[in-house]
């Protein structure tokens, strides 16, 4: 049997350290073709822009193309069904909290089950929202004072029912034990909209798109769904601050496979993503994006996934929220 010297042995591992991957997975030969990220989100897209930031030098770790393709419709829901379906160990996913948490408990004709047909890869980034509401509105304490003397007389606006900002608002009532009523539009620069025009009185936003209105005085930051003042936007104080105790919500996106990927392989891009997304010139384009960079192993998603998706499907089962 054929035994490669120890010069060969140093050179192959040159030439993958050379190639930025570890020299335990340049013993495997996957992937073997280009690997294709599916985004269920339109080019642009916050998930689309964080897939094309990641490709590239994924394509480089791996040695294989990395390929987007956007495959768009039912809040991300149509691209997560194709992930689950691919049989080719070369299709994996981009998506958002709902895709891989409570898609199914929201609406139980989803085509597929994100705790049995996925599984997980790496969380890439999370956010908190920002509790908007018209400029001139008061902050903190006072906001949540004012709201509570005026119970269901006040209403928030989300980008439609299920959404995270639907569900995170209804999580934000019964913690602040305030009464707004629901108005949902059909995306965030609707809700942007009516709450400049004062036809809403509140609503939770990313803060890419919040603050700038804020800055721009056009809106007011209430705080943020964060325990504490983000990295995100350092600027605004958290909703714990104004008295909002136990809220910790937030938007993330991840990286999943389908449930059949070996774990070999699941590993090795849960490795190289998480090295990727620690390198400053990343993790400063995904901040400025309005992301705060995680890079899990897949562990530390799993963990994630199974919390989220416990906190929102009591949400949905107590307000009997369903997916129009």
């Amino acid at each position: 049997m054929f035994k490669p010297s120890r010069r060969l042995t140093i050179a192959a591992a040159a030439v993958a350290l050379a190639c930025g991957v570890s020299t335990s997975f340049a013993q495997t030969t996957w992937p073997s073709k280009p690997l294709k990220m599916v985004v269920g989100f339109p080019a642009g897209s916050s998930p689309d822009l964080t897939a094309r930031l990641l490709a590239e030098p994924l394509s480089q770790a791996l040695g294989q193309p990395v390929v987007i393709e956007n495959k768009t419709g039912a809040g991300g829901n149509i691209g997560a069904d194709a992930v689950a379906r691919a049989t080719d160990d070369h299709t994996i996913g981009l998506m958002i909290n709902g895709n891989l948490t409570i898609a199914k408990i929201l609406n139980p004709a989803t085509t597929y089950d994100p705790l049995k047909d996925l599984q997980p890869v790496s969380l890439i980034a999370v956010s908190p929202l920002v509790l908007a509401a018209p400029a001139g509105a008061p902050t903190g304490k006072a906001f949540f004072d004012q709201a509570r003397a005026q119970g269901d007389k006040l209403n928030y606006g989300t980008p439609g029912v299920g959404t995270v900002a639907h569900l995170g608002m209804e999580l934000l009532k019964a913690k602040a034990g305030i009464a707004p009523v629901h108005v949902p539009y059909p995306g965030n620069p609707q809700v942007i909209t009516a709450l400049i025009g004062g036809q809403i009185q509140m609503a939770l936003l990313p803060p890419g798109l919040a603050m700038a209105q804020v800055k721009g005085g056009k809106l007011q930051a209430v705080g943020v769904t964060s325990t504490g003042r983000s990295s995100v936007v350092p600027e605004v104080a958290s909703l714990a601050d104004a008295g909002v105790q136990g809220l910790q919500l937030e938007i993330w996106n991840a990286v999943a496979a389908p449930v059949g990927l070996p774990k070999a392989h699941v590993q090795k891009l849960a490795t190289l993503l998480a090295e990727i997304v620690r390198r400053p010139e990343i993790r400063q384009k995904i901040l400025n994006q309005g992301w705060q960079v995680a890079g899990t192993a897949p562990e530390g998603l799993a963990k994630r996934i199974a919390a989220d998706t416990a906190a929102m499907a009591e949400v949905i089962q107590k307000n009997n929220i369903k997916a129009n």
